[in-house]
């Protein structure tokens, strides 16, 4: 643990050298969002023309679904078993992420029915056999695009491996290790083609605001205010009850002793930087190192509050502005879909994305065409995402360190009433910084 700790401590320092890449990437998508909103409220014709920029970025995301869904469910199930292996806590904390994402899934479909996100905007369905009215070299682009792999076969077939490899035992462990190695490709992947973002984002709300006018800016704008509102109340309500009910622990006092973690995580979009900060300040905060160690990887690829949130509410608002609405019944059966094709893919850039557009595919292959209008207001909701994902895996620690009674309550209350503050050397060392100073080292070994 420590040494993965080390590894993500130096990986952090060398991000912190220049201006990382991502940053270009989320003002690019910003400033393409607002270009084409302008563009299409200005000369609705032209934002309508651009539609096959948007359309060519769906079908590259969706030319990627089925690799990203069977690495990662293949993996993931690889993981559940690693995880229940290490006992009780691993056990304790597989079924509370599992509890806690699908309750957060649930929640984003009940406020996604309430509010009716996009509802009223009547975008023209997707349909892959449909010919655009476009020219020659349009389609000609358009068709060097791979077509999409079934979704729900590759599912299946990916549960099926995952378990297959289980039971093979140690002869599985290189065939698990070559898929790891795909997964990262097919990443690596999808993050060059999330380069393409803002040209997609850029002719995507070109064209809906061309059709629609100022109701798409209305529609989206109120999405997410609806994320942000519901992510809020889902850290204070749902989490702060469960943490003042079991561990006695005040979530604002939490809050404000991890605020320097949420600067961070709010700079980077991403609750990966903060990783190895947040071992460090759950060990400090008193919560024993076995399940710390144990609780917060797992939790990063399993308990994704923030990410369910948006995968159901993204999804009813896709539904809606098709002006196809989802029943009951497909409402239920996606959220069984996110639960499982959600895991195994956190802090990886465009894969809330696929998987989103995965469940609309496997649902309702009509509606990807409003995955687009998501692409531009994608990157406005990945703070909440990421600060929620974050609270969560900290919440998640302090109350299984609580339920398996290897958590210093003395520690915690001295530690969270400021009385016994985070030393950030603490922190460098037990990060593993390389470039400590001798004097910093020789202080370390005393201390140890």
């Amino acid at each position: 643990m420590t040494s993965q700790r080390g590894e993500s401590a130096v990986a952090a320092k060398a991000g912190r050298k220049g201006l990382d890449k991502s940053h270009y990437l989320y003002i690019a998508v910003i400033l393409a969002v607002v270009l084409g909103a302008v563009v299409g409220l200005m000369f609705p014709e032209v934002g309508k023309s651009l539609k096959p920029l948007g359309d060519g970025f769906i079908k590259l995301i969706k030319m990627m679904i089925a690799p990203v869904i069977f690495c990662t469910i293949v993996l993931g199930i690889g993981s559940i078993a690693k995880a229940a292996t290490v006992g009780k806590v691993g056990g304790l904390a597989l079924g509370y992420f599992v509890a806690m994402s699908t309750f957060a899934l649930a929640i984003g479909l009940v406020v996604g029915n309430l509010i009716h996100p996009g509802e009223g905007l009547k975008l023209t369905p997707y349909d892959p056999t449909k010919k655009a009215d476009t020219n020659s070299t349009v389609d000609f682009l358009l068709g060097i695009i791979p077509g999409d792999i079934p979704v729900l076969p590759t599912l299946l077939a990916a549960i099926l491996v995952g378990f297959a490899l289980q039971k093979m035992g140690k002869q599985g462990a290189p065939i698990l290790t070559a898929i790891g190695h795909g997964q990262r490709l097919v990443f690596r992947i999808l993050i060059m083609i999330m380069w393409l973002a803002p040209v997609g984002a850029f002719g995507a709300i070109a064209a809906v605001v061309g059709a629609t006018g100022a109701q798409a800016i209305l529609s989206m704008f109120t999405l997410m205010l609806a994320f942000y509102v519901t992510c809020a109340l889902f850290i204070v309500v749902i989490l702060g009850t469960l943490l003042r009910a079991v561990a006695g622990v005040n979530i604002f006092k939490l809050m404000k002793y991890l605020a320097r973690e949420y600067l961070l995580i709010f700079s980077t979009s991403s609750s990966e930087a903060a990783l190895p900060r947040l071992i460090a300040k759950m060990e400090h905060l008193g919560v024993s190192k076995p399940v710390v160690g144990v609780t917060v990887p797992t939790g990063y690829s399993f308990n994704l509050d923030g990410t369910a949130i948006y995968l159901t509410m993204a999804s009813l608002f896709v539904a809606n502005a098709m002006g196809t609405p989802l029943d009951l019944g497909a409402q239920i059966s996606l959220l069984v879909f996110m639960i499982i094709a959600s895991k195994g893919a956190a802090g990886v850039t465009g894969a809330g994305l696929a998987t989103l557009a995965a469940g609309l595919q496997a649902h309702k292959p009509e509606l990807l065409g409003g995955v687009g209008m998501i692409v531009g207001i994608d990157r406005f909701m990945s703070e909440a995402r990421a600060l929620t994902n974050f609270t969560g895996n900290a919440v998640a620690t302090v109350l299984i360190g609580t339920w398996v009674k290897e958590i210093d309550n003395g520690q915690v209350e001295r530690v969270l009433s400021g009385s016994e503050p985070f030393d950030e050397q603490t922190m460098i060392a037990h990060g593993g910084e390389e470039e400590a100073a001798p004097e910093t080292e020789t202080r370390e070994k005393a201390t140890v």
